[in-house]
């Protein structure tokens, strides 16, 4: 079986002037686009603590830190499988 690094990013969006939001966002099928995984739920004053917090429920999403986040796939050439979707639908609240 071999694994891959996921393309997981973190962005800020501004949902009002000086009100900030992050998101967890991850290239599944299309590598010019991203499907949102989470969201913050709580407006932030500044777009270095929403940064902040986004940054920090990645981290919560990986088991590994040295690896990173991965998918599992039975070989390079077949498209690879989510690991921890039960994770994801939890962190969808957040």
């Amino acid at each position: 079986m071999t694994d891959f690094l996921r393309t997981i990013a973190v962005t800020v969006e501004e949902s009002e002037h000086g009100l900030f939001h992050w998101l967890v966002i991850e290239s599944i099928d299309d590598p010019t686009g991203f499907t949102v995984l989470f969201g913050s739920a709580e407006e932030f004053g500044s777009w270095e603590d929403a940064l902040d917090g986004g940054v920090a429920t990645l981290k919560s999403l990986v088991a590994n830190r040295t690896i990173g986040p991965r998918l599992i796939g039975e070989d390079e050439d077949e498209d690879p499988e989510p690991i921890g979707r039960k994770m994801r639908r939890a962190m969808r609240s957040c």
